[in-house]
């Protein structure tokens, strides 16, 4: 079974300095609907204006994933973590017990493009930690790319989720073929451009619940990027 969430249906907000989607339940947003997907909590995609940001502000007991698409973002935490995310980084943050960051876009001309994904932990209280990496952009073509997962293989990012997180740019008329194991389901969202999943078209923005599904095919068809989750 796949079930469409169109990139027109998420929550929305435009506060001048953030545009901000939800693909579920947050902020001032709220969707009985769409509180959340087994572990995944939250897929916001924000554009962050030049010089503006989140100041200083806690969370716990969250995964907190975020990819930067384009431009650069700058974050500070109570950890004493000081750190530039770009293109091809990927950064996880688990809040635990409790952490204090902040996130800002340093450019003085260009917004930053980011999706930051939460994940509910696997247990609570623990100790909140910070983790960075850059991953070969070229490895993802046409492939799935693993940037994060419970044992951090293959020099993914580690989570406290059974979740694996992969990124792939699949190129147009090239197919991806992924198989989904017994008693698990798969999230795909669209970061750039658009693909047929399983003949389904999704554009960018787009996202797809997928359960009960032994096998989905992935077809480029214009200069997709997408984010796929394979979850407990």
């Amino acid at each position: 079974m796949i079930t469409i969430r169109k990139s027109k249906d998420r929550g929305h907000a435009n506060h001048g300095w953030l545009d901000t989607y939800h693909t579920f339940s947050f902020a001032d947003y709220y969707d009985p609907a769409h509180e959340s997907f087994r572990s995944l909590r939250v897929i916001n995609e924000d554009r962050v204006a030049p010089g503006r940001g989140f100041g200083m502000h806690p969370h716990n007991d969250m995964e907190i994933v975020t990819i930067v698409l384009e431009g650069q973002l700058a974050h500070r935490d109570s950890l004493g973590t000081g750190s530039v995310i770009r293109p091809g980084d990927l950064q996880r943050m688990s809040a635990g017990t409790g952490i204090e960051h902040s996130e800002f876009n340093p450019s003085e001309t260009q917004h930053v493009h980011l999706y930051q994904i939460w994940l509910k932990p696997s247990a609570r209280g623990l100790m909140p930690s910070y983790e960075q990496k850059a991953f070969d952009e070229n490895s993802r073509v046409n492939a799935l790319q693993l940037v994060a997962s419970p044992d951090g293989a293959n020099g993914s990012l580690t989570i406290h989720q059974d979740a694996r997180l992969y990124l792939s740019v699949i190129e147009n008329g090239r197919t991806l073929p992924y198989a989904v194991q017994p008693g698990r389901a798969a999230w795909l969202q669209v970061l750039r451009g658009a693909l047929d999943l399983n003949g389904i078209r999704l554009n960018e923005g787009d996202g797809a619940a997928i359960e009960k599904e032994r096998e989905v095919a992935l077809m480029g068809a214009h200069d997709a990027e997408v984010l796929l989750f394979d979850l407990a």
